[in-house]
């Protein structure tokens, strides 16, 4: 369901951001840690965006998908080197930022809705650690499932997470066991965003290692082919569909 404007922290921050300075965006947890963000991330040039993020671009043919799309900055950059790009977000205002910026296709839509449109994806676009759009296991498989059904034969996913054991945090590592006493996946994160006195809707985000995505991915159509990694623990998977 589509985020209400008055609820849209994430894309008042962008929207803010677009006319005129970086703004601060807090993440809450569900066990009371705040971090804070701010969106100078989401409008950042090609030439500083990571390595690994560069290259995972080199993957993306076809028609595309941007799950997730945010400011809009990967999209543009693809839309930009002569490919057929839609984004699509949750945030209404989100998308207003992208189309202000130039993104030709761009629809109001969380990533479990996504429609079969008249020509199927070539590529699904999933970086800025949004492979935690899977939210669960069982989101995870569903996600995996509906976008078989967009996709072409042999189409790709490249999608950006972070190994949640990497990070090394006692404060992230006791999230994990409470995880798990939950009866939940370790880097399963249940987070709001606010900004000013906009507070969104809880959610769930994803972290997974490279084995967990493996077992997330066993039995679909999609299996991995190829892993970017980064000075960090932050990781991009490629996935392909078989036939």
């Amino acid at each position: 369901m589509i985020i209400r404007s008055k609820r849209d922290a994430f894309g008042h921050a962008l929207m803010d951001h677009l006319r005129g300075e970086p703004v601060p965006i807090v993440v809450e947890r569900d066990d009371g840690y705040v971090d804070v963000d701010d969106t100078r991330c989401y409008f950042a040039p090609y030439k500083s965006w990571p390595i690994h993020q560069r290259r995972a671009l080199r993957y993306a043919r076809g028609r595309v998908l941007d799950v997730g799309c945010g400011a809009g900055r990967h999209a543009l950059h693809l839309q930009g080197r002569g490919l057929s790009v839609m984004g699509i977000d949750s945030s209404p205002l989100a998308v207003s930022v992208c189309r202000k910026r130039g993104l030709r296709q761009v629809r109001a839509l969380a990533a479990e809705e996504v429609p079969r449109f008249r020509q199927p994806f070539d590529t699904i676009l999933m970086l800025g650690n949004n492979l935690g759009l899977f939210g669960n296991r069982a989101k995870g498989r569903r996600l995996l499932a509906r976008f078989s059904h967009i996709t072409t034969d042999g189409a790709r996913i490249i999608a950006e997470t972070l190994d949640p054991y990497r990070a090394g945090n006692p404060v992230h590592i006791k999230y994990h066991q409470l995880n798990r006493q939950r009866g939940r996946m370790p880097g399963q994160i249940r987070i709001r965003l606010r900004y000013q006195l906009y507070i969104g809707a809880w959610f769930d985000y994803l972290f997974v290692s490279r084995e967990e995505l493996d077992a997330i991915v066993e039995g679909t159509r999609w299996h991995v082919v190829q892993i970017l990694d980064s000075q960090d623990s932050r990781y991009v998977a490629v996935l392909e569909k078989s036939s």
